[in-house]
């Protein structure tokens, strides 16, 4: 499945868990880096009107579908991918790289939401090597000095695998820029992933989730937030679906 902005094509080019976990393994054990990024509809609306994110969403070497719609439009299309939210992907991907004995970081959120998720990850992954944790500035840019310090502190540390929790776009971009300072690292963008692992957010229960209603469940939580960005996502939805049966009979 893919996604075209200004002659940009965004692929999402890791279909499933399996072939998702024998690339982060393939990549820990030849000591290349990558930058993961899971696409949902806000992303295809931040796309659409910033040249930044499109540059840094192509620099990505894996995306998978965080969402529904994008499973949708997947199956639309006649290129079916599965569902991989970035919070579903944290636990998973520790347990990957316990496997592998490859170091660990944490960057984004705040200090005591990751030393919450930290002891959250130390208990639920044996033999975990959390080595870093940091939680940038209330001003941090991605393209600033202080990025640029985290990146070489995640590369002096030989961190392997560093899950960024700072938000679209400012993760994506980290992690575009960190393939060039830090190019042994894999980036893992998750969002809130952190978050709810700590207990600093609240997720959608899991029956909400099975029945593809967790944007309800967060538009009921925060609505001056999250409404307006809904309301973006469902006003391009007619445009992917124009585009997807454009894919299937291609």
């Amino acid at each position: 499945m893919y996604f075209e902005f200004q002659g940009t094509r965004i692929e999402v080019n890791i279909a499933d868990r399996p072939r998702l976990e024998d690339e982060v393994l393939s990549r820990f054990a030849s000591g290349e880096g990558f930058a993961l990024a899971t696409v949902n509809l806000d992303h295809l609306v931040k796309l659409e009107t910033s040249a930044d994110f499109l540059a840094a969403y192509a620099a990505q070497d894996l995306v998978v579908a965080d969402g529904r719609p994008v499973v949708w439009l997947s199956q639309l299309a006649g290129r079916p991918v599965e569902l991989m939210p970035g919070s579903d992907m944290v636990l998973p991907l520790c347990r990957l790289a316990a496997k592998a004995g490859v170091p660990v970081a944490l960057v984004g959120s705040t200090a005591e939401a990751l030393s919450d998720a930290s002891a959250a990850l130390t208990a639920k992954v044996p033999g975990l090597d959390l080595a870093w944790c940091h939680a940038p500035s209330g001003v941090f840019d991605p393209a600033g000095p202080e990025a640029a310090e985290i990146l070489r502190n995640l590369d002096q540390k030989g961190i392997r695998l560093c899950f960024l929790a700072l938000g679209a776009p400012k993760q994506e971009l980290l992690a575009a820029r960190g393939r060039e300072l830090a190019p042994g690292v894999g980036f893992a963008s998750v969002g809130a992933g952190l978050d709810f692992l700590g207990g600093h957010q609240q997720r959608a229960p899991l029956w909400m989730r099975k029945l593809a209603l967790e944007w309800l469940w967060r538009a009921l939580s925060s609505p001056g937030r999250m409404v307006p960005r809904y309301l973006k996502c469902f006003a391009i939805l007619p445009r992917q679906i124009r585009r997807a049966l454009r894919i299937r009979r291609s």
